[in-house]
C-alpha cells in the first residue's frame, strides 16, 4: 500500500502558517506539525491502533486515534470529512491486511 498523505486545513486554528499532516502506510500512521523552528511528529505502529474516532462538525472533521499500548493518543483537527473517512478506512484495510499474513507480530 502507498503512504497517503492529508493535510489539515489552514482555515482552522492552529493550521495557519504550518497545517498538520497525517500519513498512513501499511505499517503505521504519522501526524506531522511544523513551528517556525521545530517539527512535532508522533508516530503508531498500524498493530497498536485501538480505535479510530472521528467527530464531524459542520464543515472540518476532528480525528483522535488512539492506541491499545497506553500511549497518548494521536489527535488533528481541521481535516475534510472525506479525508477523515479515508484515513479511518485505510487504517482499517492496513489492520484486516496485517492479520492475514501468517506468522505476523
Amino acid at each position: 500500500m502507498p503512504i497517503e498523505t492529508f493535510k489539515a486545513s489552514r482555515w482552522t486554528k492552529g493550521n495557519l502558517f504550518f497545517p498538520t499532516y497525517i500519513e498512513v502506510s501499511d505499517k503505521s500512521v504519522t501526524r506531522r506539525k511544523r513551528t517556525l523552528f521545530s517539527t512535532d511528529e508522533e508516530s503508531m505502529s498500524i498493530t497498536k491502533v485501538a480505535s479510530v474516532h472521528i467527530k464531524t462538525g459542520l464543515i472540518w472533521s476532528n480525528i483522535l486515534i488512539e492506541s491499545s499500548g497506553g500511549s497518548d493518543p494521536i489527535a488533528s483537527h481541521g481535516h475534510t470529512k472525506a479525508d477523515a473517512q479515508r484515513i479511518k478506512e485505510l487504517i482499517e484495510n492496513a489492520q484486516v491486511e496485517f492479520g492475514r499474513k501468517p506468522g505476523m507480530e
